[in-house]
């Protein structure tokens, strides 16, 4: 093993080993909830942003497309398809006329809270090995 390895524990490869399978999991495990809820993992992901906004009730395609990481016209896409799923409608932005806001309908809501129930058990579950302090401490 040359100096460049030694500074590393064999501990920390184990916790991030660890910490990347239960992260995993977890995805496999979200993609799996959304679609029994009848949504793809990025539609559910476009539900979360939209909810889990810090700043107004509504989110511009512009924002959603910076969270979901993909191009404004695949955001405009999912936006889209999300409403004529029923999920989602699009408004005029209260500060800013030239600017469409999307927020969540009452039906997108409720399979928003089914999903977060659910996520929030799983991480409960996945708690000892998402913990990623021993790896925080050098």
């Amino acid at each position: 093993m040359d100096d460049k390895q030694a500074d590393l524990s064999r501990e920390e490869y184990i916790a991030l080993a660890t910490f990347r399978n239960a992260l995993r999991s977890f995805l496999h495990f979200s993609a799996e909830a959304a679609k029994a809820e009848g949504l793809t993992p990025q539609q559910h992901q476009l539900l979360l942003l939209i909810k889990g906004n810090p700043d107004r009730e509504g989110v511009s395609v512009t924002e959603l497309a910076d969270g979901l990481k993909i191009h404004h016209n695949a955001a405009v896409g999912l936006v889209n398809r999300c409403e004529q799923s029923g999920l989602v409608k699009r408004s005029e932005n209260s500060e800013d006329r030239r600017q469409v806001d999307v927020t969540l309908t009452p039906l997108g809501a409720s399979k928003l809270h089914n999903l977060t129930k659910q996520h929030i058990q799983e991480l409960h579950s996945l708690r000892s090995s998402l913990d990623i302090s021993s790896l925080m401490e050098k």
